[in-house]
């Protein structure tokens, strides 16, 4: 087993790796999907950025600062602008064509699509790495809605979908793997 933050053949680390993982379990949570899916095309927010803030917070490896948002932000922007909406637009616009051959590209647009997401959360997983303050279980949901909070500022944070992801946060918290 490699320590945190030790480099695989890849050269991903298992940091990037413990992001992902995370990502993918809560975003398989009842109502998880849609209520990011409303906060990125409502809201104008990036899900990846969503969920580092979540997972920041609940593996316990800190608040989110400013500094540290900023940073994040600038991480994702320019994978987000440039690679992940286009392939997101396009695969959309191809999602009711009735030709099964552009339905199998579209299909190839969404591996894509995936990619670049899971590119941005390697990024964004090494911001981790520049050494948050590590918090105690008991604080670690608390920390998790405060980073939300942060990131989804004062009217995000009272929406019906933020309520949605503080419900799955605590759901998670209960029991990380379902």
């Amino acid at each position: 087993m490699k320590a945190i933050g030790s480099l695989d053949e890849g050269g991903k680390t298992s940091e990037d790796e413990a992001f992902w993982r995370f990502s993918l379990v809560f975003y398989e949570r009842p109502g998880v999907a849609d209520a990011l899916i409303a906060l990125q095309d409502r809201g104008g927010f990036d899900v990846n950025l969503i969920l580092f803030a979540l997972w920041l917070g609940i593996s316990g490896r800190g608040l989110l600062g400013g500094d540290t948002l900023a940073a994040a932000e600038r991480a994702a922007g320019t994978l987000r602008s440039e690679i992940v909406e286009p392939l997101r637009n396009l695969r959309r616009k191809l999602r009711h064509h009735p030709d099964r051959d552009v339905q199998r590209l579209r299909e190839g647009v969404k591996a894509l699509e995936l990619a670049g997401e899971k590119l941005v959360q390697e990024r964004l997983a090494r911001l981790a790495e520049s050494g948050s303050a590590k918090t105690d279980p008991g604080g670690r949901r608390g920390t998790a809605r405060a980073n939300l909070a942060l990131y989804l500022g004062a009217e995000g944070i009272r929406s019906r979908e933020a309520a949605v992801i503080e419900e799955a946060l605590d759901a998670f918290a209960r029991d990380p793997r379902t």
